[in-house]
C-alpha cells in the first residue's frame, strides 16, 4: 500500500489525489473530511482575494468540462473511501474518518462554468446512488456574481432538490472593502440582491473570511456595516447560520506580506455580537 501525503487542514492540494476535477481535504468549516470537487482547474477566477491560496490564478472563468470524466472521477473515488484504503492510505485517524460534505469549490468561481446545472445533476446522481448523500451536505462555496444568470438559478435550484446549500462568500460589505480583499468593484446593493437571489433558490449561509491587512485587526466601519446588513437580513429571515473564519494557509497573492490572522479574541468578539441578534455563528 502506497502511503499519500496526510490530509491536514493547512494543506488543499487540489492535486493530492492525482485528479483533475476530485481532491479531498480536512476542511475545518465543514468539521472533518470534504470531497472537493474543482471546477476551474485552469486556476481562473473572476474575482482576485488576496487570501487566495491557488498558484498563478488569473482572471477569467471555468474551462470546459470533461462530464464522462468529471463522473468517473468521482464515482472511482468515493468507492476508494467507501470501500477502499483510502484513510489508511491518507493516515487519517478514525474520527475524522467519515464524509462529512462533497463541496463544489476548487481554483476559481464554480458558477462560471457554462453547463453548471448538468454538473450539479451528475455529482448530486453520483453521490446519491453511491449512499454518499443525504448522509453527507452537499455545498457550493461561491462568490455569488453569477446568480443573475438563469443556467445558475436552475443549477441552485438541483441543489436545493438534494438538501444542499450554498455558502455565499461575504468578506466584506462595503465596496471598498470588497475592493481591497476580493479585488473587486462591487457595488453593496449589488451584492445584497445577489445574496437575496442565492437565499430564495436554495437554503444558504454566510462564510466571511477575517484577515488582518496590515495590522489594522477588524476594522470599526467594518464591522458596524456587516452588523447593520445582518439586522437588515434578520427582518427577511432568510439566512441563520453565519461562519466566520480566519486565514489558515499561505497566500499566493501579492499582498500576503500584509496579511495575519484575525486574532481568535477579535473574532469571537465580532461573533459574540452577531449571536446577539439571533444568528448562530461559528468561529474557525
Amino acid at each position: 500500500m502506497k502511503i499519500s501525503p496526510k490530509l491536514t487542514s493547512t494543506n488543499h492540494s487540489r492535486d493530492v489525489a492525482g485528479l483533475t476535477y476530485v481532491y479531498p481535504v480536512i476542511s475545518r468549516r465543514a468539521g472533518g473530511l470534504s470531497i472537493g470537487i474543482n471546477f476551474n482547474p485552469n486556476n481562473a477566477c473572476n474575482w482576485r482575494c488576496i487570501y487566495c491560496q491557488v498558484p498563478n490564478l488569473k482572471k477569467g472563468s471555468a474551462p470546459k468540462m470533461d462530464f464522462a470524466l468529471l463522473e468517473k472521477e468521482l464515482n472511482n473515488f468515493l468507492n476508494d473511501v467507501l470501500h477502499g484504503d483510502f484513510y489508511q492510505r491518507f493516515n487519517m485517524p478514525k474520527e475524522q474518518s467519515v464524509i462529512q460534505d462533497i463541496a463544489i469549490s476548487g481554483n476559481g468561481e464554480p458558477t462560471s462554468i457554462k453547463e453548471f446545472t448538468k454538473a450539479i445533476n451528475i455529482i448530486a446522481k453520483c453521490a446519491t446512488k453511491l449512499g454518499v448523500l443525504p448522509q453527507a451536505n452537499l455545498v457550493l462555496i461561491t462568490n455569488g456574481s453569477f446568480v443573475h444568470r438563469k443556467e445558475v438559478q436552475q443549477g441552485l435550484k438541483v441543489l436545493d432538490d438534494y438538501n444542499g446549500e450554498i455558502w455565499f462568500k461575504l468578506d466584506s460589505v462595503t465596496a471598498e472593502g470588497v475592493l481591497l480583499i476580493n479585488n473587486k468593484v462591487l457595488s453593496p446593493s449589488a451584492q445584497f440582491s445577489n445574496l437575496i437571489t442565492a437565499t430564495n433558490l436554495c437554503r444558504t449561509k454566510i462564510q466571511t473570511c477575517l484577515v488582518n491587512y496590515r495590522h489594522q485587526g477588524l476594522l470599526e466601519s467594518e464591522k458596524q456595516a456587516y452588523l447593520i446588513l445582518m439586522d437588515r437580513l434578520k427582518s427577511l429571515n432568510l439566512i441563520k447560520e453565519i461562519m466566520l473564519y480566519t486565514i489558515e494557509r499561505e497566500s499566493f497573492q501579492p499582498e500576503a506580506v500584509d496579511l495575519e490572522k484575525m486574532p481568535v479574541e477579535t473574532m469571537e468578539n465580532f461573533a459574540d455580537e452577531i449571536r446577539t441578534m439571533g444568528f448562530q455563528v461559528s468561529v474557525c
